[in-house]
């Protein structure tokens, strides 16, 4: 099987729902991420063979296929297709795998893999809105007939998760904290000015609270009443776009491109959808295993914080040194663009593993319906 490299990551700034991104459409977001990787790569841009994109909420702005319509809102050629997908909160973690995966086979030689999501001008849940509005049923009847008219949501996922795993309200702030110091350790340091293209103003991530406290966190409500859960756990809602260029060894050759990473594995794993927010252990064992690897090999994790129980849960059962999983802070700390933080993740994963010399890192994420997907790279 063919190699696949990345040779270019990039990312905007996560802006705040209510900050300066807020304002700028989704396609214009996209096609800055998408300018930025060609310019900074170097690459002939009529040699991209695809632009996959991530985006969930795809209604409004974001509807039309954003990543072909990102793609020609940058000025890019117009030979180069575009298709956008929505795997929920790994939308651009799938696009990754699917232009890896392109590469790999031999079919395709340089693929962009990217994410957009304005969750400002387009909030979670637009593109369910009309069946609500209608009153229609957003499950059918074989999906009624397997799990009953239980709530399904990611909110009592994480819930049920602290009751399974025994995590309190206090285990929760402290990892909440943890992440928003370690985000602020990151800024303060520059480690992300690398890998940031700035956009409409906006230089760093928004949401990064450097001066939060556990006596800040307990004076919140919980998200319901008896719930270990609270905003102050979640992921932040946020702005952002995000852009990865793989390239097969040929690519690599042709266009004098310099790999950051080797795609090692890529796995893909489907749990409890009531849970929906567990896949990723099982999805990181199955990942390990098929890469001949143990999780001591894996000198970086970055996990999506779509709630603490989710790290939390993840690093009890697989064994993960807490200092290598999210080393510059997570969702907590700096916002969840939903379909753009699977690329998010990466572009930061990349760029940690040049930083501090690290050889394995490996990305999951949880995922609507119970899902996860498990990327595995090696520094190049």
């Amino acid at each position: 099987m063919a190699e696949a490299y990345i040779v270019g990551a990039v990312r905007t700034p996560v802006g705040t729902k209510k900050g300066a991104l807020a304002a700028v459409h989704p396609a214009d977001l996209g096609a800055h991420v998408l300018r930025e990787l060609v310019d900074r790569t170097g690459v002939d841009p009529s040699a991209v063979e695809d632009v996959i994109m991530g985006c969930v909420s795809q209604v409004g702005p974001q509807a039309l296929d954003l990543a072909r319509t990102s793609w020609l809102s940058a000025g890019l050629p117009e030979t180069t297709p575009g298709v956008t997908i929505d795997r929920q909160c790994g939308s651009s973690q799938q696009a990754v795998h699917f232009a890896a995966q392109g590469v790999m086979s031999g079919t395709q030689d340089l693929v962009v893999a990217s994410g957009v999501e304005n969750m400002g001008m387009v909030p979670m849940g637009s593109n369910v809105q009309y069946a609500i509005d209608a009153g229609l049923a957003l499950y059918g009847e074989g999906w009624v007939e397997r799990y009953g008219l239980q709530e399904i949501s990611q909110f009592r996922g994480a819930q049920l998760m602290c009751e399974k795993w025994g995590l309190s309200r206090e285990d929760l702030e402290v990892y909440a904290l943890e992440s928003h110091r370690r985000a602020a350790t990151a800024l303060a340091e520059g480690r992300f000015d690398g890998q940031v293209a700035p956009i409409a103003g906006v230089t760093r991530d928004e949401g990064v609270r450097p001066d939060t406290s556990l006596e800040a966190m307990a004076g919140l409500k919980p998200l319901r009443e008896g719930w270990a859960l609270t905003a102050a756990v979640a992921s932040q809602i946020s702005v952002g776009a995000a852009a990865v260029l793989i390239a097969s060894e040929r690519a690599v050759a042709d266009h004098g491109l310099t790999p950051l990473a080797r795609i090692v594995q890529l796995s893909l794993v489907g749990d409890d959808p009531v849970y929906m927010l567990t896949a990723p252990i099982p999805a990181t064992r199955i990942a390990l295993k098929k890469a001949g690897l143990s999780i001591g090999d894996i000198d970086v994790t970055e996990i999506n914080e779509a709630f603490a129980p989710v790290p939390l849960a993840w690093q009890r059962e697989i064994g993960a040194d807490p200092a290598t999983v999210n080393p510059n802070g997570g969702a907590i700390a700096l916002g969840h663009p939903l379909g753009a933080t699977g690329a998010v993740l990466m572009t930061k994963l990349v760029h940690e593993l040049h930083r501090t010399g690290g050889r394995y890192g490996l990305q999951t994420m949880c995922e609507g319906g119970g899902q996860a997907n498990v990327t595995i790279v090696e520094r190049v």
